[in-house]
Protein backbone atom coordinates (compact mmCIF):
# COMPACT_ATOMS: atom_id res chain seq x y z
CA UNK A 1 0.00 0.00 0.00
CA UNK A 2 1.43 3.25 -0.89
CA UNK A 3 1.66 6.15 1.43
CA UNK A 4 3.59 8.66 -0.32
CA UNK A 5 2.77 12.33 0.83
CA UNK A 6 2.34 14.24 -2.97
CA UNK A 7 1.60 17.67 -4.13
CA UNK A 8 -0.81 18.90 -6.92
CA UNK A 9 1.69 19.23 -9.45
CA UNK A 10 4.45 17.31 -11.08
CA UNK A 11 7.86 18.22 -10.58
CA UNK A 12 9.58 16.57 -13.55
CA UNK A 13 8.26 14.29 -16.20
CA UNK A 14 10.20 11.53 -17.49
CA UNK A 15 9.71 9.90 -20.90
CA UNK A 16 11.45 6.09 -21.99
CA UNK A 17 10.09 5.71 -25.69
CA UNK A 18 11.48 2.68 -27.80
CA UNK A 19 10.61 1.89 -31.04
CA UNK A 20 11.73 -1.00 -33.00
CA UNK A 21 11.76 -2.09 -36.92
CA UNK A 22 14.62 -3.79 -37.58
CA UNK A 23 15.07 -7.18 -35.70
CA UNK A 24 17.73 -9.44 -35.21
CA UNK A 25 15.71 -12.46 -34.80
CA UNK A 26 11.80 -11.32 -36.03
CA UNK A 27 9.92 -9.92 -39.06
CA UNK A 28 10.54 -6.26 -39.48
CA UNK A 29 7.44 -3.36 -38.90
CA UNK A 30 7.64 -0.59 -40.99
CA UNK A 31 6.37 2.34 -39.20
CA UNK A 32 7.61 1.43 -35.14
CA UNK A 33 10.78 4.09 -35.30
CA UNK A 34 8.47 6.69 -36.84
CA UNK A 35 5.82 5.86 -33.96
CA UNK A 36 8.20 6.80 -31.17
CA UNK A 37 9.75 9.78 -32.62
CA UNK A 38 6.47 11.37 -33.20
CA UNK A 39 4.93 10.32 -29.32
CA UNK A 40 8.90 11.83 -28.09
CA UNK A 41 7.94 15.39 -30.08
CA UNK A 42 4.94 15.28 -29.06
CA UNK A 43 5.76 14.93 -25.33
CA UNK A 44 8.29 17.90 -25.73
CA UNK A 45 6.39 20.41 -27.74
CA UNK A 46 2.94 20.01 -26.47
CA UNK A 47 3.49 18.56 -22.82
CA UNK A 48 6.45 20.35 -21.31
CA UNK A 49 9.15 16.98 -20.78
CA UNK A 50 12.52 18.35 -21.12
CA UNK A 51 14.49 16.94 -24.38
CA UNK A 52 17.11 15.79 -21.57
CA UNK A 53 14.42 14.17 -20.62
CA UNK A 54 13.36 12.04 -23.00
CA UNK A 55 15.21 8.93 -23.95
CA UNK A 56 14.87 6.89 -27.41
CA UNK A 57 15.58 3.79 -27.94
CA UNK A 58 15.20 2.55 -31.34
CA UNK A 59 16.58 -0.72 -33.38
CA UNK A 60 19.88 -1.54 -32.47
CA UNK A 61 19.67 0.68 -29.44
CA UNK A 62 16.33 -1.27 -27.63
CA UNK A 63 18.10 -4.18 -27.08
CA UNK A 64 16.63 -6.03 -23.73
CA UNK A 65 19.75 -4.75 -21.18
CA UNK A 66 19.02 -1.02 -22.71
CA UNK A 67 15.51 -1.41 -21.76
CA UNK A 68 15.35 -2.74 -18.66
CA UNK A 69 18.30 -0.96 -17.22
CA UNK A 70 16.56 2.68 -18.52
CA UNK A 71 13.54 1.79 -16.84
CA UNK A 72 15.18 0.87 -13.94
CA UNK A 73 17.31 3.91 -13.59
CA UNK A 74 13.95 5.99 -12.13
CA UNK A 75 14.17 3.70 -9.40
CA UNK A 76 16.90 6.34 -8.25
CA UNK A 77 16.64 9.15 -10.97
CA UNK A 78 12.51 9.79 -10.13
CA UNK A 79 10.96 11.36 -7.58
CA UNK A 80 7.54 11.15 -5.71
CA UNK A 81 5.73 14.09 -8.24
CA UNK A 82 7.25 13.19 -11.00
CA UNK A 83 5.39 11.53 -14.01
CA UNK A 84 7.23 8.88 -16.18
CA UNK A 85 5.55 7.37 -19.76
CA UNK A 86 7.08 4.59 -21.38
CA UNK A 87 5.83 3.95 -24.83
CA UNK A 88 6.99 1.00 -26.91
CA UNK A 89 6.17 0.19 -30.58
CA UNK A 90 7.13 -3.42 -31.48
CA UNK A 91 6.51 -6.58 -31.68
CA UNK A 92 4.28 -8.58 -28.76
CA UNK A 93 4.45 -12.06 -27.94
CA UNK A 94 2.58 -14.44 -25.69
CA UNK A 95 2.67 -17.76 -24.17
CA UNK A 96 -0.02 -19.98 -22.36
CA UNK A 97 1.22 -20.95 -18.55
CA UNK A 98 -0.07 -23.05 -15.99
CA UNK A 99 -2.17 -19.77 -14.50
CA UNK A 100 -3.02 -18.37 -17.94
CA UNK A 101 -1.07 -16.45 -20.69
CA UNK A 102 2.08 -14.64 -19.86
CA UNK A 103 2.32 -11.01 -22.16
CA UNK A 104 6.04 -10.52 -23.45
CA UNK A 105 7.70 -7.55 -25.45
CA UNK A 106 10.10 -8.33 -28.16
CA UNK A 107 13.10 -6.40 -27.90
CA UNK A 108 15.70 -5.74 -30.70
CA UNK A 109 17.78 -8.60 -29.81
CA UNK A 110 14.84 -10.88 -28.54
CA UNK A 111 14.42 -14.04 -29.81
CA UNK A 112 10.89 -16.25 -29.70
CA UNK A 113 12.04 -19.15 -29.59
CA UNK A 114 14.21 -17.73 -26.30
CA UNK A 115 11.95 -16.95 -23.48
CA UNK A 116 15.11 -15.67 -21.91
CA UNK A 117 15.89 -13.00 -24.41
CA UNK A 118 12.03 -11.34 -24.06
CA UNK A 119 10.87 -8.80 -21.67
CA UNK A 120 8.14 -10.62 -19.44
CA UNK A 121 5.27 -7.71 -19.32
CA UNK A 122 4.87 -8.13 -15.79
CA UNK A 123 8.36 -7.82 -15.03
CA UNK A 124 8.28 -4.10 -15.79
CA UNK A 125 4.98 -3.49 -13.37
CA UNK A 126 6.43 -5.12 -10.65
CA UNK A 127 9.57 -3.41 -11.21
CA UNK A 128 7.57 -0.31 -10.98
CA UNK A 129 6.78 -0.57 -7.21
CA UNK A 130 9.91 0.43 -6.99
CA UNK A 131 9.93 3.49 -8.33
CA UNK A 132 9.05 7.08 -6.77
CA UNK A 133 7.32 8.87 -9.14
CA UNK A 134 3.57 8.53 -8.76
CA UNK A 135 2.10 8.16 -12.23
CA UNK A 136 3.51 5.99 -15.03
CA UNK A 137 1.35 5.71 -17.44
CA UNK A 138 2.56 2.76 -19.70
CA UNK A 139 1.35 2.63 -23.62
CA UNK A 140 2.16 -0.37 -25.92
CA UNK A 141 1.50 -0.40 -29.56
CA UNK A 142 1.68 -4.35 -29.19
CA UNK A 143 -0.41 -7.23 -28.93
CA UNK A 144 0.38 -9.59 -26.31
CA UNK A 145 -1.94 -11.35 -23.55
CA UNK A 146 -1.74 -11.25 -19.68
CA UNK A 147 -2.22 -8.18 -18.79
CA UNK A 148 -2.90 -7.85 -15.07
CA UNK A 149 -5.64 -5.17 -15.33
CA UNK A 150 -7.58 -4.33 -11.95
CA UNK A 151 -10.44 -1.41 -13.65
CA UNK A 152 -11.11 0.88 -15.83
CA UNK A 153 -13.46 4.45 -15.05
CA UNK A 154 -17.39 3.38 -15.68
CA UNK A 155 -19.03 5.16 -18.59
CA UNK A 156 -19.74 9.20 -17.35
CA UNK A 157 -17.69 8.66 -14.27
CA UNK A 158 -16.21 12.30 -13.10
CA UNK A 159 -13.19 13.35 -10.81
CA UNK A 160 -11.32 16.25 -9.15
CA UNK A 161 -8.78 17.43 -11.32
CA UNK A 162 -6.21 18.01 -8.06
CA UNK A 163 -7.24 14.90 -6.23
CA UNK A 164 -5.78 12.78 -8.97
CA UNK A 165 -2.42 14.81 -9.15
CA UNK A 166 -2.52 13.64 -5.32
CA UNK A 167 -3.15 9.96 -6.18
CA UNK A 168 -0.78 7.40 -6.90
CA UNK A 169 -1.47 5.57 -10.46
CA UNK A 170 0.07 3.04 -13.32
CA UNK A 171 -2.02 2.69 -16.12
CA UNK A 172 -1.60 0.38 -18.92
CA UNK A 173 -3.66 0.91 -22.98
CA UNK A 174 -1.97 -1.64 -25.11
CA UNK A 175 -3.03 -1.83 -29.35
CA UNK A 176 -4.26 -5.35 -28.60
CA UNK A 177 -4.53 -8.89 -26.86
CA UNK A 178 -2.43 -12.08 -27.47
CA UNK A 179 -4.37 -13.35 -30.81
CA UNK A 180 -4.69 -9.68 -32.49
CA UNK A 181 -2.56 -8.57 -34.95
CA UNK A 182 -1.03 -4.71 -34.93
CA UNK A 183 -1.80 -3.37 -38.03
CA UNK A 184 1.30 -1.37 -39.15
CA UNK A 185 -0.51 0.98 -41.49
CA UNK A 186 -3.70 2.19 -43.05
CA UNK A 187 -4.14 4.42 -39.79
CA UNK A 188 -5.55 7.76 -39.80
CA UNK A 189 -1.94 9.42 -40.09
CA UNK A 190 0.32 8.55 -43.07
CA UNK A 191 3.77 6.62 -42.29
CA UNK A 192 1.80 5.51 -38.74
CA UNK A 193 0.19 2.82 -37.40
CA UNK A 194 -3.39 2.73 -36.49
CA UNK A 195 -2.82 2.30 -32.79
CA UNK A 196 -0.04 5.03 -32.61
CA UNK A 197 -2.46 7.37 -35.62
CA UNK A 198 -5.59 7.54 -33.23
CA UNK A 199 -3.16 8.00 -30.18
CA UNK A 200 -1.25 10.96 -31.69
CA UNK A 201 -4.56 12.53 -32.82
CA UNK A 202 -6.01 12.01 -29.13
CA UNK A 203 -2.90 13.51 -27.72
CA UNK A 204 -3.31 16.59 -30.11
CA UNK A 205 -6.63 17.38 -28.96
CA UNK A 206 -9.44 15.24 -29.98
CA UNK A 207 -9.20 13.46 -26.57
CA UNK A 208 -9.68 17.39 -24.53
CA UNK A 209 -12.09 18.39 -22.10
CA UNK A 210 -14.11 21.39 -23.03
CA UNK A 211 -11.43 23.24 -20.79
CA UNK A 212 -8.74 21.76 -22.58
CA UNK A 213 -7.64 19.19 -19.88
CA UNK A 214 -6.31 15.80 -21.37
CA UNK A 215 -5.97 13.09 -18.94
CA UNK A 216 -5.11 9.15 -19.26
CA UNK A 217 -8.31 8.15 -19.14
CA UNK A 218 -9.33 10.54 -21.65
CA UNK A 219 -6.95 9.40 -23.97
CA UNK A 220 -7.16 5.69 -23.30
CA UNK A 221 -11.39 6.02 -23.86
CA UNK A 222 -10.58 8.01 -26.93
CA UNK A 223 -8.13 5.48 -28.44
CA UNK A 224 -10.02 2.21 -27.68
CA UNK A 225 -12.85 3.63 -29.14
CA UNK A 226 -11.33 4.85 -32.50
CA UNK A 227 -8.93 1.73 -33.08
CA UNK A 228 -12.11 -0.83 -32.18
CA UNK A 229 -13.74 0.34 -34.85
CA UNK A 230 -11.49 1.95 -37.52
CA UNK A 231 -11.80 -0.26 -40.94
CA UNK A 232 -8.12 -0.88 -40.89
CA UNK A 233 -7.85 -2.42 -37.43
CA UNK A 234 -8.52 -5.65 -36.31
CA UNK A 235 -7.21 -4.86 -32.68
CA UNK A 236 -9.51 -4.27 -29.67
CA UNK A 237 -7.30 -2.06 -27.40
CA UNK A 238 -7.07 -3.16 -23.48
CA UNK A 239 -6.84 -0.31 -20.96
CA UNK A 240 -7.08 0.28 -17.30
CA UNK A 241 -5.12 0.97 -14.34
CA UNK A 242 -2.56 -1.83 -12.79
CA UNK A 243 -2.85 -0.37 -9.64
CA UNK A 244 -3.75 3.34 -7.55
CA UNK A 245 -6.34 4.96 -8.92
CA UNK A 246 -5.15 8.82 -9.57
CA UNK A 247 -4.83 9.79 -13.59
CA UNK A 248 -1.75 10.76 -15.46
CA UNK A 249 -2.31 14.23 -16.52
CA UNK A 250 -0.53 15.30 -20.07
CA UNK A 251 -2.30 19.07 -19.55
CA UNK A 252 -4.79 20.94 -17.20
CA UNK A 253 -4.54 24.43 -18.30
CA UNK A 254 -7.03 25.52 -15.98
CA UNK A 255 -4.68 24.46 -12.88
CA UNK A 256 -2.85 27.29 -14.09
CA UNK A 257 -5.17 29.79 -15.05
CA UNK A 258 -5.36 33.26 -12.55
CA UNK A 259 -9.23 32.35 -11.80
CA UNK A 260 -7.56 29.41 -10.06
CA UNK A 261 -5.83 31.29 -7.39
CA UNK A 262 -9.20 33.34 -6.88
CA UNK A 263 -11.02 30.11 -5.54
CA UNK A 264 -9.38 29.39 -2.51
CA UNK A 265 -10.80 25.69 -1.63
CA UNK A 266 -12.19 24.44 -4.68
CA UNK A 267 -11.07 22.11 -6.79
CA UNK A 268 -12.12 21.31 -10.43
CA UNK A 269 -14.97 18.15 -11.30
CA UNK A 270 -14.18 16.93 -14.53
CA UNK A 271 -15.90 14.35 -16.88
CA UNK A 272 -13.66 11.28 -17.50
CA UNK A 273 -14.04 10.36 -21.07
CA UNK A 274 -14.83 6.02 -20.67
CA UNK A 275 -15.13 3.82 -23.59
CA UNK A 276 -16.18 0.23 -20.79
CA UNK A 277 -13.95 -2.62 -22.46
CA UNK A 278 -15.27 -6.23 -22.68
CA UNK A 279 -15.22 -7.67 -19.49
CA UNK A 280 -15.41 -11.77 -18.63
CA UNK A 281 -18.76 -12.95 -18.26
CA UNK A 282 -17.65 -15.32 -16.03
CA UNK A 283 -16.01 -13.02 -13.26
CA UNK A 284 -17.28 -13.70 -9.93
CA UNK A 285 -19.87 -11.36 -8.46
CA UNK A 286 -18.71 -8.55 -6.98
CA UNK A 287 -19.29 -7.84 -3.23
CA UNK A 288 -21.22 -4.47 -4.25
CA UNK A 289 -23.66 -6.83 -6.75
CA UNK A 290 -24.17 -9.09 -4.27
CA UNK A 291 -25.08 -6.44 -1.36
CA UNK A 292 -27.61 -4.99 -4.13
CA UNK A 293 -29.29 -8.72 -4.77
CA UNK A 294 -29.29 -8.51 -1.02
CA UNK A 295 -31.36 -5.13 -0.84
CA UNK A 296 -33.46 -6.49 -3.62
CA UNK A 297 -35.59 -8.45 -1.45
CA UNK A 298 -36.63 -8.74 2.51
CA UNK A 299 -35.88 -12.30 1.78
CA UNK A 300 -32.09 -11.81 2.39
CA UNK A 301 -31.83 -9.51 4.94
CA UNK A 302 -30.28 -12.21 7.56
CA UNK A 303 -27.66 -12.99 4.53
CA UNK A 304 -27.20 -9.08 3.99
CA UNK A 305 -25.92 -8.99 8.35
CA UNK A 306 -23.89 -12.02 7.75
CA UNK A 307 -22.72 -10.15 5.16
CA UNK A 308 -21.87 -7.31 6.57
CA UNK A 309 -21.12 -8.78 9.98
CA UNK A 310 -18.06 -10.23 8.14
CA UNK A 311 -16.68 -7.58 6.75
CA UNK A 312 -17.17 -5.56 10.24
CA UNK A 313 -15.56 -8.28 12.07
CA UNK A 314 -12.28 -7.61 9.23
CA UNK A 315 -12.31 -4.03 9.55
CA UNK A 316 -12.18 -4.70 13.90
CA UNK A 317 -9.17 -6.96 13.11
CA UNK A 318 -7.25 -5.08 11.37
CA UNK A 319 -7.83 -1.72 12.89
CA UNK A 320 -6.36 -3.65 16.31
CA UNK A 321 -3.79 -1.80 18.49
CA UNK A 322 -1.72 -4.67 17.35
CA UNK A 323 -1.46 -2.56 14.03
CA UNK A 324 -2.73 0.91 15.06
CA UNK A 325 -0.52 0.91 18.10
CA UNK A 326 -1.50 4.38 20.24
CA UNK A 327 1.92 4.79 21.61
CA UNK A 328 4.78 6.17 19.39
CA UNK A 329 6.32 9.53 18.25
CA UNK A 330 4.73 11.97 16.17
CA UNK A 331 5.27 12.54 12.36
CA UNK A 332 3.52 13.36 9.29
CA UNK A 333 4.74 10.35 7.41
CA UNK A 334 3.25 8.29 10.17
CA UNK A 335 0.16 10.09 10.43
CA UNK A 336 -0.28 10.22 6.81
CA UNK A 337 0.77 6.26 6.46
CA UNK A 338 -2.31 5.35 9.17
CA UNK A 339 -4.32 7.20 7.23
CA UNK A 340 -4.18 5.48 4.22
CA UNK A 341 -3.85 2.17 5.81
CA UNK A 342 -7.44 3.23 7.57
CA UNK A 343 -9.04 3.96 4.06
CA UNK A 344 -7.71 0.92 3.01
CA UNK A 345 -8.70 -1.34 5.52
CA UNK A 346 -12.11 -0.04 5.46
CA UNK A 347 -13.28 0.02 2.27
CA UNK A 348 -15.17 -2.76 1.78
CA UNK A 349 -17.06 -2.35 4.58
CA UNK A 350 -17.50 1.37 3.34
CA UNK A 351 -18.89 0.54 -0.30
CA UNK A 352 -21.28 -1.65 1.26
CA UNK A 353 -22.86 0.65 4.07
CA UNK A 354 -23.07 3.19 0.91
CA UNK A 355 -25.80 0.88 -0.71
CA UNK A 356 -27.55 0.37 2.39
CA UNK A 357 -27.63 4.06 3.48
CA UNK A 358 -28.74 4.68 -0.45
CA UNK A 359 -30.94 1.68 -1.18
CA UNK A 360 -31.94 -0.01 2.42
CA UNK A 361 -35.78 -0.14 3.62
CA UNK A 362 -36.90 0.31 7.00
CA UNK A 363 -35.74 -3.48 7.56
CA UNK A 364 -32.39 -2.51 6.99
CA UNK A 365 -32.30 0.22 9.36
CA UNK A 366 -29.92 -2.31 12.66
CA UNK A 367 -27.37 -2.36 9.91
CA UNK A 368 -26.87 1.54 9.44
CA UNK A 369 -27.24 1.53 13.31
CA UNK A 370 -25.10 -1.34 14.59
CA UNK A 371 -21.84 -1.07 12.03
CA UNK A 372 -21.12 2.39 13.42
CA UNK A 373 -21.45 1.53 16.80
CA UNK A 374 -19.87 -1.99 17.34
CA UNK A 375 -16.40 -0.30 15.58
CA UNK A 376 -16.25 1.78 18.83
CA UNK A 377 -16.05 -1.88 20.87
CA UNK A 378 -12.11 -1.05 21.02
CA UNK A 379 -12.24 2.31 21.45
CA UNK A 380 -11.53 2.45 25.38
CA UNK A 381 -9.45 5.41 26.75
CA UNK A 382 -5.65 4.46 27.44
CA UNK A 383 -2.00 5.95 27.55
CA UNK A 384 -1.00 6.78 24.54
CA UNK A 385 -0.13 9.65 22.06
CA UNK A 386 -3.39 11.71 21.92
CA UNK A 387 -3.32 11.84 18.04
CA UNK A 388 -3.02 8.50 17.55
CA UNK A 389 -6.29 8.05 20.05
CA UNK A 390 -7.59 10.18 17.97
CA UNK A 391 -6.94 9.08 14.89
CA UNK A 392 -8.55 5.40 15.92
CA UNK A 393 -12.31 7.17 15.17
CA UNK A 394 -11.16 8.25 11.82
CA UNK A 395 -12.78 4.93 10.23
CA UNK A 396 -15.94 5.16 11.66
CA UNK A 397 -15.65 9.68 10.68
CA UNK A 398 -15.22 7.82 7.00
CA UNK A 399 -18.40 5.17 7.42
CA UNK A 400 -20.21 8.07 8.75
CA UNK A 401 -20.10 10.32 6.18
CA UNK A 402 -20.25 8.20 3.33
CA UNK A 403 -23.33 6.65 4.53
CA UNK A 404 -24.71 10.02 5.37
CA UNK A 405 -24.46 11.20 1.93
CA UNK A 406 -25.57 7.84 0.07
CA UNK A 407 -28.63 8.59 2.17
CA UNK A 408 -29.20 12.50 1.20
CA UNK A 409 -28.85 11.57 -2.23
CA UNK A 410 -31.65 9.06 -2.29
CA UNK A 411 -33.72 11.19 -0.21
CA UNK A 412 -33.55 8.77 2.06
CA UNK A 413 -34.19 10.33 5.73
CA UNK A 414 -34.94 7.76 7.79
CA UNK A 415 -31.74 6.24 6.81
CA UNK A 416 -30.14 9.48 7.40
CA UNK A 417 -31.34 9.68 11.43
CA UNK A 418 -30.63 6.28 12.01
CA UNK A 419 -27.37 7.28 11.11
CA UNK A 420 -26.92 10.59 12.89
CA UNK A 421 -28.82 9.74 15.77
CA UNK A 422 -27.08 5.91 16.44
CA UNK A 423 -26.10 5.59 20.30
CA UNK A 424 -23.15 4.52 21.93
CA UNK A 425 -24.45 1.74 24.94
CA UNK A 426 -23.87 1.96 28.52
CA UNK A 427 -20.39 0.87 30.49
CA UNK A 428 -19.59 0.62 33.72
CA UNK A 429 -18.35 4.46 34.03
CA UNK A 430 -20.30 5.87 31.19
CA UNK A 431 -24.14 6.60 30.39
CA UNK A 432 -25.44 5.98 26.60
CA UNK A 433 -24.43 8.92 24.54
CA UNK A 434 -25.26 10.01 20.86
CA UNK A 435 -22.21 8.82 18.67
CA UNK A 436 -21.75 11.52 16.68
CA UNK A 437 -20.87 13.56 19.74
CA UNK A 438 -17.55 11.33 20.16
CA UNK A 439 -16.73 11.20 16.21
CA UNK A 440 -16.87 15.16 15.89
CA UNK A 441 -14.88 15.67 19.51
CA UNK A 442 -11.86 13.26 18.55
CA UNK A 443 -11.84 13.86 14.99
CA UNK A 444 -11.68 17.51 15.67
CA UNK A 445 -8.22 17.13 17.73
CA UNK A 446 -7.28 16.02 13.90
CA UNK A 447 -7.31 19.77 12.54
CA UNK A 448 -3.48 20.54 12.28
CA UNK A 449 -2.48 16.91 10.97
CA UNK A 450 -4.63 17.34 8.33
CA UNK A 451 -3.30 21.19 7.89
CA UNK A 452 -0.38 19.86 7.43
CA UNK A 453 -1.39 17.71 4.20
CA UNK A 454 0.02 18.82 1.00
CA UNK A 455 -2.68 21.09 -0.68
CA UNK A 456 -4.55 21.75 2.81
CA UNK A 457 -1.95 23.97 4.63
CA UNK A 458 -4.22 27.10 4.15
CA UNK A 459 -7.42 25.96 4.50
CA UNK A 460 -10.21 26.98 7.08
CA UNK A 461 -11.43 23.30 7.47
CA UNK A 462 -8.65 21.09 6.23
CA UNK A 463 -10.31 17.51 7.21
CA UNK A 464 -13.76 18.61 5.12
CA UNK A 465 -11.68 19.39 2.33
CA UNK A 466 -9.69 16.66 2.38
CA UNK A 467 -12.92 14.29 2.89
CA UNK A 468 -14.17 15.85 0.00
CA UNK A 469 -11.97 15.45 -2.72
CA UNK A 470 -11.54 11.28 -0.95
CA UNK A 471 -14.83 10.14 -0.84
CA UNK A 472 -15.26 11.44 -4.64
CA UNK A 473 -14.25 8.82 -6.94
CA UNK A 474 -16.04 6.30 -4.53
CA UNK A 475 -19.37 7.48 -4.41
CA UNK A 476 -19.63 8.57 -7.84
CA UNK A 477 -18.80 4.97 -9.21
CA UNK A 478 -21.38 3.84 -6.87
CA UNK A 479 -24.21 6.07 -7.18
CA UNK A 480 -23.08 8.21 -10.12
CA UNK A 481 -23.79 11.37 -8.78
CA UNK A 482 -21.48 13.44 -11.03
CA UNK A 483 -22.30 17.18 -10.57
CA UNK A 484 -25.08 16.84 -7.81
CA UNK A 485 -21.49 15.25 -5.73
CA UNK A 486 -20.83 18.56 -4.17
CA UNK A 487 -24.14 19.77 -3.40
CA UNK A 488 -25.25 16.53 -1.51
CA UNK A 489 -21.70 16.84 0.25
CA UNK A 490 -22.07 20.35 1.81
CA UNK A 491 -26.00 19.50 2.79
CA UNK A 492 -24.65 16.59 4.48
CA UNK A 493 -22.12 18.73 6.45
CA UNK A 494 -24.60 21.35 7.29
CA UNK A 495 -27.02 18.75 8.69
CA UNK A 496 -24.44 16.95 10.68
CA UNK A 497 -23.64 20.59 12.44
CA UNK A 498 -26.68 21.19 13.29
CA UNK A 499 -27.88 17.95 14.96
CA UNK A 500 -24.56 17.76 16.77
CA UNK A 501 -25.38 21.04 17.95
CA UNK A 502 -28.88 19.95 18.82
CA UNK A 503 -27.90 16.31 20.33
CA UNK A 504 -24.96 18.59 22.12
CA UNK A 505 -27.35 20.77 23.89
CA UNK A 506 -29.94 18.65 24.74
CA UNK A 507 -26.90 16.13 25.99
CA UNK A 508 -25.48 19.01 28.28
CA UNK A 509 -28.89 21.06 28.72
CA UNK A 510 -26.86 24.49 27.53
CA UNK A 511 -28.08 27.31 27.38
CA UNK A 512 -27.01 30.35 25.09
CA UNK A 513 -24.19 30.08 23.15
CA UNK A 514 -23.82 27.05 20.83
CA UNK A 515 -21.17 25.22 18.93
CA UNK A 516 -20.62 22.64 16.13
CA UNK A 517 -18.32 21.56 13.68
CA UNK A 518 -18.25 23.91 10.56
CA UNK A 519 -17.20 22.23 7.35
CA UNK A 520 -16.58 23.46 3.72
CA UNK A 521 -20.58 25.15 3.76
CA UNK A 522 -18.49 27.77 6.39
CA UNK A 523 -16.13 29.90 4.28
CA UNK A 524 -19.10 29.48 1.80
CA UNK A 525 -21.40 31.16 3.91
CA UNK A 526 -19.21 34.02 3.85
CA UNK A 527 -18.89 34.54 0.22
CA UNK A 528 -21.86 35.74 -1.35
CA UNK A 529 -20.77 35.02 -5.34
CA UNK A 530 -20.55 31.36 -4.00
CA UNK A 531 -23.35 28.94 -2.94
CA UNK A 532 -24.60 29.01 0.70
CA UNK A 533 -25.70 25.17 1.45
CA UNK A 534 -26.27 26.75 5.07
CA UNK A 535 -29.17 29.53 4.28
CA UNK A 536 -30.56 27.12 1.77
CA UNK A 537 -30.99 24.90 4.40
CA UNK A 538 -32.32 26.58 6.69
CA UNK A 539 -34.42 28.70 3.83
CA UNK A 540 -35.88 25.34 2.39
CA UNK A 541 -37.00 24.21 6.27
CA UNK A 542 -38.69 27.59 6.96
CA UNK A 543 -40.59 27.24 3.58
CA UNK A 544 -41.50 23.32 4.32
CA UNK A 545 -41.68 23.58 8.31
CA UNK A 546 -43.58 20.48 10.15
CA UNK A 547 -43.47 18.92 6.79
CA UNK A 548 -40.07 18.76 6.36
CA UNK A 549 -38.21 15.67 5.31
CA UNK A 550 -35.48 15.48 8.14
CA UNK A 551 -38.10 16.66 10.81
CA UNK A 552 -40.71 13.97 9.46
CA UNK A 553 -37.92 11.37 10.13
CA UNK A 554 -37.47 12.78 13.80
CA UNK A 555 -34.34 14.58 13.47
CA UNK A 556 -34.54 17.29 16.23
CA UNK A 557 -37.30 15.30 17.67
CA UNK A 558 -39.43 16.21 15.01
CA UNK A 559 -40.28 19.91 16.13
CA UNK A 560 -39.85 22.80 13.70
CA UNK A 561 -39.56 25.27 17.13
CA UNK A 562 -36.56 23.22 18.41
CA UNK A 563 -34.82 23.27 15.00
CA UNK A 564 -35.14 27.28 14.46
CA UNK A 565 -33.87 28.03 17.71
CA UNK A 566 -30.78 25.45 17.02
CA UNK A 567 -30.35 27.12 13.18
CA UNK A 568 -30.59 30.65 14.42
CA UNK A 569 -27.80 30.20 17.13
CA UNK A 570 -25.60 28.18 14.88
CA UNK A 571 -26.06 31.13 12.08
CA UNK A 572 -24.80 33.57 14.80
CA UNK A 573 -21.65 31.35 15.34
CA UNK A 574 -21.21 31.64 11.92
CA UNK A 575 -21.53 35.20 11.68
CA UNK A 576 -18.65 35.83 13.87
CA UNK A 577 -16.50 33.57 12.08
CA UNK A 578 -13.52 35.79 10.37
CA UNK A 579 -13.56 33.90 6.98
CA UNK A 580 -12.94 36.61 4.65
Amino acid sequence: MNSETYTQKYTVSHALVVGINKYQHASPLGYAVNDAQAIAKLLIDKFGFKEGKVLILDDKKATRANIIDSFLSYTNNSRPDDRIIFFFAGHGYTLSGRRGEVGFLVPYDGNQQSVSTLIRWDELTSNAELIPAKHILFVMDACYGGLAITRSLPPGSMRFLEDMLLRYSRQVLTAGKADEVVADAGGPIPNHSVFTGHLIEALEGKASSADGVITANGVMAYVYERVAKDQHSHQTPHYGFLDGDGDFIFKAPILDSPEKEDKKGQDVLVAVPSSMPMTDTNEPVSLINLTKEYLSDSRYTIKLHDLIAQKLREVLLQTSEDNFAVQGDWSLEEFTRRLKDYERIVDDLQRTLCCVAYWGKQEHLPLLKMVTTRLTDRLESKGGLAIWQALRWYPIMLLFYSAGISALASEKYDNLATIFTARLGPTLHTQSIPLILPIIKETGRLHDAFKGLPGHENQYVPRSEYLFTLLQPMLDDLLFLGRDYEQNFDRFEVLLALVYTDLDNQEHARLGGVWGPIGRFGWKFHHEEDSNPFKDIITEANRQKESWPPLKAGLFGGDYARFEKIANEFGKFLSRLNWF
